[in-house]
């Protein structure tokens, strides 16, 4: 049950951190994308046909080859001779990064004169001032710009309206957004370029004019590496969780189908205990009482789990070979012959050769076999000595010989508890294992072992 505990806290542990990581990309997504960039350049700086690879979005502005010039008599003067020189400015607007540009706009403030003609694509804000006041309007499109829409000062000449600029004055450009014009969003590593046609005065030019662009850039949560972390692990523990879920199933099967053979074993077991006991009516009970002394002393040495089940089976059945004992000698009231007592010594190795093939409880044939002999060796069917009697079989011989002075027997009746101590303490390292007889006596003295029961 720990385990099961752990295993469901490690995965909703692990959950919690991927979901964690996951909002984490979404905040700092969310912060990326609403932070303003802004970059600002003289005339001198972004005349130029390159842009500044080192910003994360960047304007240039060039001017196209060919020029052509208009009179422009602003005071009637009767000029003659052209005296204004337009040019048209491309401002490139470049993306130089892995996301979109998602908006932006630039701001162009004239340190000069200047006419304003025709803007496109999108939409042109005018910031004017006249007799000290701002005026500010937005043009949609200027190709088709018509003056008495709109409150501003302007030049008209040769059927064609110029909108007068001077120092102080700017325009705010604000991209199309329209199907047949779309500037933005930018995508990734690519440009847009509005152009505009000015008018400067003969021998001036628009350096020392500044131009800032502001944008927002676009990024998507699922580019972010938080979510790409959480991403691969969240795959990670759908994986893990699929292969605990699937050997869960096939564990739970396992222990199913180990119960199952487990209670099949235990219920053969103990039918054919049942077969010994009913041999001899004064045993009854003594195979099953043997089996739970040799489970305790087991447990006070340490065992645990299956390991005292297979303990307690082993217990179970070490006088199995009384099977093949006459029963008129089992339950001879009065004292055995001395063939009659070799007869009854059988049965150790009668239970081992039974239990010789039971593969499935390791060293059951063990407690059968070598139950009777003694830690002084004096015991059989082999007289073994000391150690080299398999520890079950030391424990079982504990176990047995407590029984059987404890249990009312053919020939006597149960014997009194200050005198199985004595044998105990009398017989510690002769027939009975010392730390194994001092186990017994601790049990017996703390009442962990009811005497007569």
């Amino acid at each position: 049950m720990k385990k099961k505990t752990l295993i469901k806290s490690i995965f909703a542990g692990a959950l919690v951190i991927i979901a964690g990581l996951f909002a984490a990309s979404l905040i700092k997504t969310g912060i990326y994308n609403s932070k303003h960039y802004e970059q600002q350049l003289t005339g001198s700086d972004f005349f130029t046909s390159t842009p500044d690879k080192s910003q994360k979005a960047s304007i240039n502005v060039v001017a196209r080859d060919g020029t052509w010039g208009k009179i422009f008599d602003l005071n009637n003067e009767g000029l003659t001779e052209n005296n204004y020189t337009a040019y048209t400015y491309d401002f490139f607007i470049s993306n130089n990064t892995g996301y979109e540009v998602k908006t932006f706009d630039f701001k162009f403030e004239f340190k000069h004169e200047a006419f304003i003609a025709q803007a496109w694509n999108g939409a042109v804000e005018i910031h004017q001032h006249v007799d000290d006041k701002e005026h500010v309007v937005t043009i949609p499109d200027l190709r088709v710009y018509k003056p008495s829409d709109y409150d501003l000062k302007y030049f008209f000449l040769e059927d064609e309206s110029f909108i007068e600029m001077h120092s102080g004055d700017y325009i705010i450009y604000h991209p199309s957004t329209s199907m047949n014009a779309l500037e933005m969003p930018i995508k990734p590593h690519e440009g847009t370029a509005p152009g505009i046609i000015m008018y400067v005065a003969n021998g001036e030019n628009l350096d020392n004019s500044v131009v800032t662009l502001n944008y927002k850039l676009f990024k998507l949560f699922t580019n972010d590496i938080f979510f790409m972390i959480s991403l691969i692990l969240f795959g990670l523990w759908s994986v893990a969780l699929i292969i605990n879920i699937i050997t869960t199933i096939q564990f739970n099967k396992y222990k199913a189908r180990h119960e199952r053979d487990n209670e099949i074993i235990s219920e053969s077991i103990e039918t054919f205990v049942g077969f010994i006991d009913a041999k001899d009516s004064y045993t009854k009970g003594h195979s099953r009482r043997v089996a739970i002394y040799t489970k305790m002393l087991a447990k006070e040495m340490g065992y645990t789990g299956e390991e005292l089940d297979r303990i307690y089976y082993i217990g179970l059945l070490h006088d199995c070979g009384k099977i093949g004992i006459p029963d008129s000698i089992l339950g001879k009231p009065g004292k055995l012959t001395d063939e009659e007592f070799e007869i009854i010594k059988s049965h150790t190795t009668r239970g081992g050769e039974i239990l010789s093939n039971f593969k499935s409880l390791p060293n059951a044939g063990e407690g059968a076999l070598y139950h009777h002999e003694r830690y002084d060796g004096k015991g059989y069917p082999k007289g073994l000595k000391g150690e080299e009697i398999p520890l079950i079989a030391r424990i079982i011989c504990v176990a047995d010989s407590f029984d059987a002075m404890n249990s009312k027997r053919c020939y006597r009746e149960r014997l009194p508890k200050e005198y199985i101590v004595n044998e105990f303490e009398n017989h510690k390292g002769a027939q009975f294992d010392p730390k194994i007889a001092d186990i017994m006596l601790r049990l017996i003295k703390e009442g962990k072992i009811n005497m007569g029961e």
